[in-house]
């Protein structure tokens, strides 16, 4: 495979999005909403399913999952809430926001990750499912406020026993960072530290989060994150990645220097929070090469971008390997 001069292209002429975007809008929803994005994807029982945060007319948000043969087009969305606000439940009296999906190997289970959002302030809550039908809610695991969060699908070995590892994205003292942290037993929580920080003047500057679930690759766990500069019109959200050790994914190999992908269409600008492009869910085709990354556009809509598989791990393969020699 010749690997494209992307140095010279520029990073993010990787994405190519796709020419019907976007792929879910509320104007094409089964029962009312304002908006349709920011949702977690999987691969289902021979489909992808993404399971969509829908915004109602209150302001208010819960999850309803859609269905698609190949993930791109011929979407089935279901006519009722998957995971919606439950009055008993007091961190999610103002609703249920953009979740991340992670196939737990050892649990034989689904792990949903989604912020619960009240008056306490945004939290990251836990449900876990078999079946995408029937939800067990295991409420919030860390404390206020506390965002874009996502379960690795593995434990991994460490000094303290095998361990799950959330990333999640806290403020604290007004910073916000990507952390990571461990735990036994998906309840009890430590040893968090800074993953990947902010960059003082750069794209990224004043604040990161994890997009879609990390991925496996052979290469290492590929991350794409958001990261937000503030400009004089307003925040602007854009989207880059980095790759993280197989066995200690405390451990940055490397992360991109340029953004991948930036607003530029339309639907990415007008709509309800103008020049943002949010992944949240990423589905790896190798039969076809490419990974599908599905994001939030102008909090408003659902978009899907496609990049090449092989050649983009391979940039970034090459981007560490320089980085090291230097």
């Amino acid at each position: 495979m010749t690997l494209v001069n992307h140095n010279f292209l520029g990073l993010n002429n990787f994405v190519r999005r796709y020419e019907g975007n976007p792929i879910l809008s509320p104007d094409g929803w089964p029962y009312p909403a304002n908006a349709t994005f920011n949702p977690g994807a999987t691969l289902f029982r021979g489909e992808t399913l993404l399971l969509v945060r829908v915004e109602d007319c209150r302001g208010f948000s819960h999850l309803t999952l859609a269905r698609s043969k190949d993930g791109i087009k011929d979407w089935e969305i279901d006519t009722e809430p998957a995971l919606y606000p439950e009055a008993h439940i007091n961190e999610e009296q103002w609703g249920l926001e953009d979740p991340r999906i992670t196939w737990l190997e050892e649990e034989e289970r689904y792990a949903v990750t989604y912020v619960s959002f009240s008056r306490g302030g945004p939290v990251v809550s836990l449900a876990l499912t078999e079946d995408f039908k029937n939800f067990v809610k295991h409420g919030s695991l860390l404390p206020p406020e506390d965002k874009d969060a996502c379960l690795f699908p593995r434990r991994f070995k460490t000094d303290h026993g095998k361990r799950y590892a959330l990333i999640h994205r806290p403020i604290i003292r007004g910073e916000a960072h990507i952390w990571i942290s461990f735990s036994p037993d998906l309840k009890h929580w430590g040893d968090h530290q800074i993953l990947i920080p902010t960059r003082p003047g750069w794209w990224d500057h004043t604040r990161v989060g994890l997009g879609p679930q990390p991925i496996e690759t052979p290469w290492g766990w590929l991350i794409f994150y958001h990261g937000v500069r503030q400009t004089a019109s307003g925040s602007l959200y854009r989207v880059g990645a980095a790759l993280l050790d197989l066995e200690d994914p405390t451990q940055v190999i490397c992360r991109t220097d340029e953004w991948i992908m930036s607003p530029k269409e339309s639907f990415e600008w007008l709509g309800d929070v103008p020049g943002v492009v949010f992944p949240t869910g990423a589905i790896v085709d190798e039969e076809n090469d490419q990974i599908r990354l599905y994001y939030g556009a102008a909090d408003r809509y659902t978009g899907l971008a496609f990049l090449p598989y092989r050649e983009f791990i391979q940039y970034l393969e090459e981007k560490c390997k320089k980085k090291a020699g230097n």
